[in-house]
């Protein structure tokens, strides 16, 4: 394959095994600058030294940014309104991070003059497309380089011999052979045992939640605010987005909440074994869920619950910035404006459960639902309800007996239910 001349290339870059391994290999394989981007989006003690071992590595310079803020805001909570969950479970903790870390990636190389974007995301994964999506929507004038596409490198432990060919300090090893993505929202492990999905993981594997067996013996409760469908306050305390996560996982983490184990669909046509730890985001789905129910009539939710099945379709495929997504979100932001108010969850040994929730907009009518003496609803109502309601039952029923003189169930057998 020809390659494309570049002059300078942004990396997207994490520090972990494979982005370590492409800045010297992008330097000899195109001859070119390299500079490192780091998005810092909740990966705390992984951002320790980055722009030294990026340094270390060949890259020219080496740029973090806090976008933490901007990620709970803009990603998260939008994400959090749309109530979307991929294939029942996953919570999409990698798959709304990408478009973020790529818009920056844009921008950084608008900035420093660079002809080419890169990323570590494999050739059979799910992150190549999410990352390169962005790229397009964005700025398709820059050179897109996909070392996994390019390269001889064949398995984690191939890059691991690369490293250590080239002197790049790595601390994956062949033993502990995991790949993980921490941010705000989850910690994700795929690979080693896990590519066998009738093994269960080993519990060392999981570094963010306890096990649920030995989470604490009391139950504890979180109080959860939200204004217009956004989390604002946790047990009335006001915090900013990345703060009010952060607070929600170490909650949640030691009650070994949001373990999910999963054998998902890859966009790309091929299924992938994964495990997810998201302790505070799945308290916010689970309060949020909670204050729909009061706030939103009927038809405006069950069409937000098929909306939000193409939303995470939508989100897990990277087309965060199609006019698709953009056209549902302003739908759904209309739909939050009544969306206020605060949810109670008690969290005891990995489960959770609402246990109290309040609106000022809530549709919910004592009065209305009481099985007790009431004024306002007239129960009489309720028969020519029904009877327009099944007025196409009855109107075919009505035909079957003029054409044959029974329905069409008439003839169905009910004595395997006869009694003796």
């Amino acid at each position: 394959m020809t390659k494309v001349l570049v002059k300078k290339v942004v990396l997207a870059y994490s520090g972990g095994l494979d982005t370590s391994v492409i800045v010297p290999w992008l330097r000899e394989t195109y001859n070119c600058e390299v500079i490192c981007f780091c998005a810092d989006i909740g990966q705390a003690e992984e951002l320790s030294g980055l722009p030294e071992k990026a340094l270390a590595s060949g890259a020219s310079k080496c740029i973090v940014k806090d976008l933490r803020e901007e990620f709970a805001g803009e990603f998260l909570f939008p994400m959090l309104q749309s109530g979307a969950v991929y294939e029942r479970q996953y919570l999409l903790g990698t798959s709304v991070a990408r478009p973020l870390i790529a818009k920056w990636q844009v921008a950084i190389a608008e900035q420093e003059g660079a002809d080419a974007v890169s990323h570590g995301a494999t050739g059979k994964g799910n992150d190549q497309v999410r990352f390169e999506l962005t790229y397009k929507a964005l700025n398709p004038a820059l050179k897109v380089i996909s070392p996994w596409r390019e390269w001889n490198i064949r398995s984690r432990e191939d890059a691991l011999q690369y490293a250590k060919l080239h002197k790049v300090p790595v601390t994956a090893t062949v033993k502990s052979i995991y790949s993980r993505d921490r941010n705000l929202w989850h910690l994700s492990h795929e690979g080693g045992i896990l590519e066998d999905p009738a093994r269960e993981p080993e519990e060392p594997m999981f570094q963010w939640t306890v096990s649920p067996e030995n989470a604490p013996d009391k139950a504890e409760q979180v109080e959860i605010g939200f204004e217009r469908g956004v989390p604002v306050s946790l047990n009335g305390a006001q915090l900013s987005g990345a703060a009010l996560m952060e607070a929600l996982n170490v909650i949640g983490a030691r009650h070994g909440i949001g373990r999910v184990d999963i054998v998902e669909n890859r966009l790309v046509g091929v299924k992938s074994h994964g495990v997810y730890e998201t302790p505070g985001g799945t308290q916010l789905y689970a309060a949020h869920r909670e204050l729909e129910s009061l706030c939103l009539d009927r038809d405006t939710l069950h069409y937000k619950e098929q909306m939000a099945l193409r939303y995470g379709e939508l989100v897990y495929d990277g087309k965060w910035y199609h006019p698709l997504r953009e056209g549902m979100q302003a739908l759904i932001h209309e739909t939050q404006k009544s969306v206020t108010g605060w949810v109670r969850l008690k969290l005891y040994k990995g489960t959770l459960r609402c246990v109290g929730r309040f609106s000022p907009y809530s549709l919910y009518r004592e009065d209305y639902a009481t099985f007790g003496e009431e004024n306002v609803y007239d129960q009489k109502d309720a028969l020519g309800f029904i009877t327009l309601f099944g007025l196409q039952m009855k109107v075919r029923a009505l035909m079957e007996m003029s054409a044959g003189g029974k329905t069409r169930y008439a003839s169905m057998d009910y004595s395997a239910f006869k009694r003796d």
